[in-house]
């Protein structure tokens, strides 16, 4: 009999959709308000790669978070 190996190593593993992806590269420039919420952002705040914030004028806002930006900096130096 034929042992299956596991992909243990897999666990844990970042995996974003297309969609997500470009949502969070479209973050990394312009904050999104939160009326206009799409579910790739919530997808990306519960992987912690965007965040909400109050700007300036009081109104709530999604904007790229440190490990949002992480991401899209690895993936421009691969």
């Amino acid at each position: 009999m034929k042992s299956i190996e596991r992909n243990d190593h897999l666990e844990g593993v970042l995996r974003l959709s297309a969609h997500e992806m470009a949502t969070l590269m479209l973050l990394r420039d312009a904050p999104i308000d939160i009326g206009k919420v799409t579910a790739d952002v919530i997808a990306l705040r519960r992987a912690h790669l965007v965040k909400l914030i109050e700007s300036e004028d009081g109104k709530l806002r999604f904007v790229i978070s440190a490990n949002g930006d992480a991401v899209l900096r690895a993936l421009e130096a691969g």
